[in-house]
């Protein structure tokens, strides 16, 4: 069994493996690398094959998106480590080093992620992740260095190994035991939000999600599915609902349901205000997509759900009403930190 494995999903993205392979080559000798190619229809098979034979291929039968793509693929991967990386990651010299040994000295630690800066503008976080991820009372994602569409200059601010509610999908680390014995990634999100359900399930077994700083990658985001598609839109607000029905305490699952609907239709008004007719139909699709799997769902649930998930109680209020973009601001105030 091998140390660690990076596996890189790819689907048709063979100008991305050209252009961002050679440095995970040249900056991972720790470990052995993985194309889990998700029936590329493109050159990408052969490409790889002909420029990088060190390179091992693992072939899906069809495009199964990020959830079922990984899990799939990992069934033939022996490793003590999965690092899961997307196809638009730059990484730097000694990125897997910090994350080998906070695995090897801290047992509790299940899952691992690195600082994730802008690959366009290499003095700024990225939008998917950043310095790693939290959620409020409501099931909102946000991270440090990136609370909705603020995003922090990394001026060593968030430079800890400090304990977070979820780590990015975009380079992902997880010991591969608890990834097998959890099920990996729920298949039915098919893309988005999967790894934070995922984390939060991880949390639920007592497990330690952690950011380590020490590890710097920088990302492209929005190369496989761009920030402002519509069926973007769809699987991030069907996600989300799905996840919080699997993980949230019984105590707050109707409440907290019953709230983030209301304000899913203040977004889908605000999107028809702006002409985002499209964005406004997916959040339409997504709740329709959502009433006819919610029962599949509920099933699904855990008799023990961690009680104190969140935070900060709303984001929301911090962000829209408060005006608090930067994540230092909130928790300089004391009243904004959870009970």
């Amino acid at each position: 069994m091998d140390k660690i494995a990076v596996v890189i999903l790819n689907w048709n993205g063979v100008k991305l493996l050209e252009q961002f392979l050679p440095s995970i080559i040249q900056f991972s000798e720790e470990a052995t690398i993985y194309v889990a190619d998700n029936a590329s229809t493109d050159d990408s098979i052969n490409f790889v094959k002909q420029n990088f034979p060190s390179i091992k291929i693992v072939q899906n039968t069809g495009n199964y998106g990020f959830a079922k793509g990984y899990n799939d693929a990992l069934q033939h991967i022996k490793a003590e480590i999965y690092a899961l990386v997307n196809s638009d990651i730059e990484v730097t010299e000694n990125w897997l080093k910090p994350i080998i040994q906070t695995f090897d000295t801290e047992k509790q630690t299940a899952i691992i992620q690195p600082k994730i800066l802008d690959f366009k503008n290499k003095e700024y976080f990225e939008y998917a992740g950043a310095a790693g991820g939290f959620i409020d009372k409501y099931g909102f994602p946000f991270c440090r260095g990136r609370i909705f569409e603020t995003i922090e200059k990394d001026n060593g601010q968030y430079d800890d190994n400090c304990e977070l509610f979820w780590a990015s999908g975009a380079c992902f680390f997880i010991r591969s035991e608890v990834y097998h014995e959890l099920g990996g990634f729920d298949e039915s999100f098919f893309a988005h939000q999967e790894e934070i359900d995922l984390c939060w399930r991880t949390a639920n077994e007592g497990h330690i999600i952690k950011y380590n700083s020490g590890s710097v990658v920088y990302h492209v985001g929005g190369a496989t599915l761009e920030h402002g598609n519509p069926r973007k839109t769809f699987l991030n607000f069907r996600n989300s609902l799905l996840m919080l029905v699997k993980n949230l305490p019984k105590k707050r699952l109707f409440f907290v349901i019953l709230f983030r609907m209301i304000l899913d239709g203040i977004a889908g008004i605000r999107f028809l205000t702006q002409g985002r007719f499209s964005h406004t139909l997916a959040i339409l699709k997504a709740h329709f997509s959502f009433y006819y799997i919610s029962l599949k769902y509920i099933r699904k649930r855990k008799d023990f759900q961690i009680q104190q998930y969140y935070t900060v109680k709303s984001i929301v209020y911090l962000y829209y009403i408060r005006k608090l973009g930067v994540f230092k601001e909130i928790f300089n105030s004391n009243q904004n930190i959870k009970n």
